[in-house]
């Protein structure tokens, strides 16, 4: 399975956030053994490098960068994706930028803690925990 991964579950990870972190690092972990196709939207690696250069430096921010582009395919944001974004009824331009770049990236659900901001979404939309809880076959 394609999924987009949002920037809040990526930052969970990069930045050890509690209690999140677990479930963001088990859907790494998937991705990295390649059992899901994971994507991260354009603007989630610019927000993330900047969030990061204020954390932690810029040389190290280049490294979790390139280690996320070992990682995970990229969804391209272009004047497409974004004027899309203006009309797909998203009250959150970013959510409904990274919404149309999934959906032209070919991404089959986004894996968000923010569901309720992909409300519009054409997408099924799955917080890290259900994900899991869908790959693994447990249903909850």
């Amino acid at each position: 399975m394609r999924i987009l991964i949002d920037t809040n579950v990526v930052l969970d990870v990069l930045m050890a956030r509690q209690p999140h972190l677990d479930h963001a690092v088990a859907i790494f972990a998937l991705a990295d053994a390649r059992r899901v196709s994971g994507v991260l939207g354009a603007t989630t690696l610019t927000t993330v490098f900047y969030l990061l250069v204020k954390a932690i430096g810029v040389a190290d921010a280049r490294t979790h960068v390139r280690s996320l582009l070992d990682l995970f395919g990229v969804a391209a944001v272009d004047r497409a994706v974004l004027v899309g974004a203006l009309d797909a009824g998203f009250e959150d331009f970013e959510d409904g930028v990274l919404h149309q770049a999934a959906t032209t990236a070919g991404v089959e659900a986004i894996v968000t803690r923010d569901v309720a901001g992909f409300a519009a979404a054409s997408l099924p939309v799955f917080t890290p925990a259900a994900f899991l809880a869908a790959v693994h076959g447990d249903g909850g």
